[in-house]
């Protein structure tokens, strides 16, 4: 069991598993798959697929993750962020409603699970930290905002479109005229019920005595509330005959599972899109992973999660679906309805799978105004412009980057948003470690430590100069620490010794060992000494391969200390 275990972790987590942890992952299915399905249909509206792909979106690939994740609680499925992506690339190669539009649907899951599972095979989770959260965060306040503004046309009843600000504004207000009063008034209805039952129906509940954790989880059933009275007044009130657009006809049944006809034509533009779709679901799904493996002093492995999710993708792609990814909203419910293992997600997609067989008849006369009420208010809650004050407040730099990434999501898409928030976030990488903290430290008095010369008050030798570097040398701020040294020497006639603290040093680079060589020399050729302190195991084993310690004019000491005290009393 153990070699296995090892590939497929539902086997592990499935060790101790008993009668009460069975029944747990019941009671969570339960839950999540009742929010589960009108979410489902709602993102697939969404992405520009038929409703009941939403539902396929939600079978293979909770199995596939089931099978191969690490989290025990992440619940895997259509997200909004990931849909409108999904839109804005389906949109630029096939027409909407087309047999072309499914069949891109599915190669653009296909593509992004063989990404995504490349990475994994590669080892390359980390890649997922040169992506700023600020940065991020900001792409995903944009899209939020672009979600909900391109619902509005389903709360109104027009013919509304456009795929960013300008576009979906100007678009709403030329057909302002042609709002359906009965789809409005549907919507703002699911709309104001949802946001009631959010903040207000919790406590409701408790006055009829059931626990706060119970009524938070029947509060989750809100959006099914919302279904069904939609639902009823549909039929009641003849809405179809009102021009109220509706579901209608959802095939029953489930998906057949079959490889996606991909030529080279269509794979081709679409290979960007699945990256970058996979790369922002990778960093969402691994951020809830973490934060609720954490509550529970559990682990989740980066690469391995990269394997399960595109296993999911190529899952969602073969089931004639579209991208996937971790949800935040259905893993945290799945969370506090106490799912224990990987079967909740297993137990949640035969859930969908029932419903697919025999629910599907009765969503004919679902308003997709219902749909759209459920999407503003499940993405509202992902904008978050206290970003910025808390950005602007801490470091300009993100608050820049943020500003521009919420700036370029609205006004030019999702796709540029995107694009821009990564080479944000590697441009803030950057710019930051070409530019490392670097300071004059000088001691304090009665201790044997040293501090920033303009921030404490300390003892210095004008004959001493000590140079303390926060970062690792490397091609990207030799450089600067060079500057650095020449400008402090400039400043001071009197330096004869300069130390420099290695404390922080990690690592040195060869162009950055070149640039040392360079002042150690022009150091010596003016009569001054280059010295080092505190120097790291792993950075003096790489300097004792090279010839610099044989050419360095001064000494290499153990602690900065030791080097400040004999350098002073040389100079006594």
């Amino acid at each position: 069991m153990r070699p296995v275990a090892t590939h497929l972790p539902i086997f592990e987590s499935l060790g101790n598993y008993d009668r009460q942890a069975l029944s747990r992952d019941l009671l969570a299915a339960t839950v999540v798959t009742i929010m589960l399905i009108p979410q489902s249909l709602a993102y697939a509206l969404l992405a520009g697929l038929p409703a009941q792909v939403g539902l396929y979106a939600s079978m293979v690939p909770l199995l596939a993750y089931a099978l191969f994740g690490s989290s025990r609680t992440l619940s895997v499925g259509p997200v909004a962020v990931a849909s409108l992506m999904s839109a804005a690339a389906l949109g630029e190669v096939a027409r909407q409603g087309s047999a072309d539009y499914l069949l891109a649907a599915a190669t653009l899951a296909v593509l992004s699970g063989l990404f995504l599972a490349l990475l994994g095979l590669l080892r390359l989770g980390y890649l997922a930290n040169f992506l700023s959260h600020p940065v991020i965060s900001g792409f995903i306040t944009g899209s939020a905002l672009l979600i909900a503004l391109s619902q509005l046309k389903h709360i109104l009843g027009v013919g509304a479109h456009g795929d960013t600000l300008p576009q979906l504004l100007q678009s709403i207000a030329v057909n302002t005229a042609a709002i359906n009063p009965y789809a409005l008034a549907t919507g703002a209805a699911v709309i104001f019920f949802l946001y009631w039952a959010r903040f207000r129906a919790v406590r409701q509940l408790e006055r009829l005595s059931l626990s706060a954790h119970t009524a938070g989880l029947l509060v989750k059933a809100a959006p099914v509330v919302g279904v069904l009275a939609t639902i009823a007044a549909a039929a009641a009130f003849d809405f179809e005959g009102k021009q109220v657009a509706l579901v209608g006809a959802i095939p029953a049944g489930l998906p057949a599972l079959q490889l996606p006809v991909m030529s080279w034509d269509l794979v081709e533009p679409l290979v960007l899109p699945a990256i970058m779709i996979s790369i922002i679901g990778y960093v969402e799904s691994v951020s809830v992973g973490k934060t609720l493996a954490a509550k529970r002093r559990q682990k989740i492995e980066m690469n391995r999660e990269l394997i399960a999710l595109g296993a999911a993708n190529i899952g969602s792609g073969l089931s004639g679906a579209f991208p996937v990814t971790g949800g935040f909203s259905r893993s945290v419910v799945n969370f506090d309805a106490g799912a224990e293992t990987q079967l909740a997600s297993v137990f949640t997609a035969l859930g969908v799978g029932l419903a697919c067989i025999f629910l599907t008849p009765f969503l004919y006369y679902l308003p997709k105004a219902t749909l759209a009420a459920t999407i503003i208010v499940a993405v509202l809650s992902l904008v978050d412009f206290s970003i910025l004050k808390k950005t602007w407040r801490f470091s300009r730099g993100d608050f820049l980057a943020v500003l521009v990434t919420i700036a370029v999501t609205l006004v030019l898409g999702v796709e540029a948003g995107v694009s821009c928030g990564v080479g944000a976030s590697i441009l803030l990488f950057l710019y930051r470690t070409s530019r490392p903290h670097i300071a004059e430290v000088g001691l304090v008095e009665g201790t044997e430590h040293f501090r920033n010369i303009r921030r404490h008050k300390v003892l210095t030798v004008p004959e001493i100069l000590t140079i303390r570097v926060d970062e690792s040398l490397m091609f990207s701020n030799a450089g600067f620490l060079e500057e650095r040294i020449y400008a402090d020497l400039a400043a001071s006639e009197c330096v004869e010794h300069v130390i420099l603290m290695c404390s922080a040093i990690n690592e040195i680079d060869w162009s950055a060992l070149e640039v040392l060589e360079a002042v150690n020399q022009r150091l010596a050729e003016q009569g001054m000494q280059l010295h080092l302190s505190e120097v790291k195991g792993p950075v003096m084993d790489g300097l004792q391969k090279t010839g610099f310690l044989e050419q360095l004019s001064g000494r290499v000491f153990l602690s900065q200390y030791q080097a400040f005290s004999e350098i002073r009393s040389a100079l006594a």
